[in-house]
């Protein structure tokens, strides 16, 4: 079985358990998954079967979205609920205090990844340091927040949710850490929950259960995305000749397109039949659309 499959996964399992808990539901032996969860997190987690993994680094985007609570006062060393604290002091923020913030956290930033992640450094994942006790300097990333929406704030016991929207690599723990930090009083994240992955969304999601219902049932189609559906690209049509050509991944002359692809953009390239043949790059200078990704999976 080829295409996508997007998870809406549940607290206290790791992405990799849930991605071998679906190859286990459908029988599918190849997966891979768009966007790692920490375990905490729930949300939306976009799995590719088959044929379907060579495309998971071609999304048109890799933006995504979450919602998040927040304690503020308190510290800990995995920057979430589940880590050692660290410190804990009295906080008294005003939501006027907090809005101001909040709003210093939008656009173009710099921020330092937590020790508590998958990045590598020498070969070694930095959460594997961490768990060694070891701290190492990490260089600050870009990252761009679109938007950063105050959703509620509990001010008695000072606990605040946000929705985020963001670029990807972004942490929200780090966020969460740098938010408390500018507050003068720390903060750290209690819960986390995905909203949007590779342009899918909560509302295209199911679970572990509803998926095992749906191939019980014999509707997986049903929340089966097509390679093809998923890549939001614009769609070239190609003459059979030049089919086979792509197919066997040789680059087609653009001046012999009927359709015009002056963007040095992706395309999605079909037969005149319809056949779905795969991603092709267009390179204007070169007057070529050269071959992305062939398609050679199998139709559900």
């Amino acid at each position: 079985m080829d295409g996508f499959i997007c998870l809406d996964k549940g607290e206290g399992m790791t992405s990799f358990f849930a991605v071998r808990k679906m190859r286990s539901i459908i029988g599918e032996k190849k997966a891979g998954h768009g966007g790692t969860l920490d375990p905490m997190a729930t949300g939306v987690l976009p799995v590719a079967f088959g044929g379907a993994t060579r495309f998971l680094e071609l999304f048109p985007t890799h933006d995504k979205g979450y919602e998040a609570e927040i304690k503020l006062g308190v510290t800990t060393d995995t920057l979430d609920i589940t880590g050692k604290v660290q410190s804990e002091k009295k906080s008294c923020v005003t939501e006027r205090e907090l809005l101001s913030v909040l709003s210093e956290f939008k656009g173009r930033l710099k921020q330092i990844p937590p020790m508590y992640s998958a990045i590598q450094k020498d070969g070694k994942r930095l959460y594997e340091l961490a768990r060694q006790g070891i701290e190492i300097e990490r260089e600050k990333r870009e990252i761009e927040i679109y938007s950063l929406e105050l959703l509620s704030f509990d001010e008695e016991n000072q606990v605040f949710s946000v929705s985020v929207e963001c670029s990807a690599g972004t942490y929200i723990r780090s966020l969460s850490s740098d938010i408390g930090e500018a507050l003068g009083c720390g903060a750290v994240m209690t819960k986390l929950r995905r909203t949007k992955a590779l342009g899918f969304s909560l509302s295209d999601c199911v679970t572990l259960e509803e998926l095992e219902e749906k191939m019980k049932s014999g509707d997986i189609a049903s929340v089966l995305h097509r390679v093809e559906d998923a890549l939001d690209y614009e769609k070239l049509t190609v003459s059979e000749a030049q089919a086979k050509r792509f197919r066997n991944g040789g680059e087609l002359e653009t001046v012999r397109l009927k359709q015009n692809t002056e963007k040095n953009t992706y395309y999605r390239v079909f037969s005149q039949s319809g056949e779905f043949m795969g991603i092709g790059e267009s390179d204007e200078e070169n007057k070529n659309l050269f071959v992305k990704r062939v398609y050679v999976g199998k139709r559900q």
